[in-house]
């Protein structure tokens, strides 16, 4: 019987480990991706206040040349601390200013010039710092601005629709591979492929995601996963009366993006627009053998035009 019970350890054992080593010789998508720097941007610093929540929060303003005026849009921050000289976001942002859209992107509160803490804060905490921002938008003088929306990168545009509900002044959401499903089922859904992208095999990977995901939960992320729970984006996109834009990656690791795709499509809000783009995972890169472009231009266009109709059409 002991006999038994080694060797199946030891099976186990080989069926988690070999793959997993053959895994770090045989590496996915490791490409050089092209994206924007910050030294190649033109920004103005600005500060803002969040009232309701006692808060000082900073960030860029990204302003096109000439008069206006012109739409803009505030960036919503993905998932853990910003960062100013990120190039996916920096890479959106610049592209959009070149073609006559104004940015603002803000610290997330707790990084580089904000106050607050994110980890403490629920999602409709982090919503409230977006309104904030809007507001900013809405009362520059300096500026001419048109229509405001917002963008929210990754698990940002998992909460756009709550900043939508909670002002009257933004005029468009634009989603980029934010999840519309609830958190921990995202959660064990990064974690499954997380564990398979270091080699441990499906099937194992299913298993081993939730005790994974347990651990970030109750133990690693606790007060995190306190703060932002069960959240389901739902019920805020079936309340979405702006047009929105939802683009996800088809081949996206870290968001179900086939099952964000059909549940929003379920709920036939006729402002809520969804695309997939073939052969993109989460940062909507150029497909393997047509570019090293961070974000393919494809989106970058889509964006823009979606923007500029919502504008046109005021």
């Amino acid at each position: 019987m002991k006999k038994l019970i080694t060797l199946l350890t030891l099976a186990f054992l080989a069926l988690l480990i070999v793959p997993v080593l053959v895994a770090r010789t045989n590496s996915p998508d490791q490409r050089n991706f092209e994206f924007v720097e910050l030294a190649d941007t033109s920004f103005r610093e600005i500060s803002f206040e969040n009232a309701s929540q006692e808060l000082m929060l900073a960030g860029m303003l990204f302003v096109p040349d000439g008069e206006g005026p012109f739409p803009a849009a505030v960036i919503i921050h993905g998932s853990g601390t910003s960062r100013r000289d990120n190039g996916w976001y920096l890479t959106l942002t610049k592209y959009l200013q070149d073609k006559g859209i104004v940015v603002l992107l803000p610290d997330k509160r707790g990084s580089e010039k904000s106050e607050g803490d994110w980890r403490t804060a629920s999602f409709e905490d982090l919503a409230t710092d977006t309104v904030a921002a809007v507001d900013f938008l809405k009362h520059q003088e300096q500026v001419a601005i048109s229509e405001i929306g917002v963008i929210g990168m990754s698990q940002g545009g998992h909460f756009a629709p709550v900043a939508a509900a909670q002002s009257g002044d933004i005029a468009f959401i634009v989603n980029v591979v934010g999840g519309a499903i609830p958190m921990h089922d995202q959660l064990v859904y990064e974690e499954n492929h997380n564990l398979r992208q270091i080699g441990v095999l499906p099937g194992l990977s299913d298993v081993l995601a939730y005790p994974a995901a347990w651990s970030l939960i109750r133990i690693r992320q606790k007060t995190f996963w306190s703060a932002i729970g069960n959240f389901d984006p739902i019920p805020y996109w079936q309340r979405t009366s702006v047009p929105s834009l939802v683009l996800y990656g088809e081949q996206d690791t870290n968001v179900p993006s086939a099952e964000s795709a059909a549940r929003l499509r379920a709920l036939q809000n006729p402002e809520i627009e969804v695309k997939i783009y073939e052969g993109s995972g989460h940062a909507l890169e150029d497909p393997i053998g047509r570019g090293n472009t961070i974000i393919r231009k494809e989106t970058l266009d889509d964006i823009r035009d979606f923007i500029l109709s919502v504008s046109e059409g005021s």
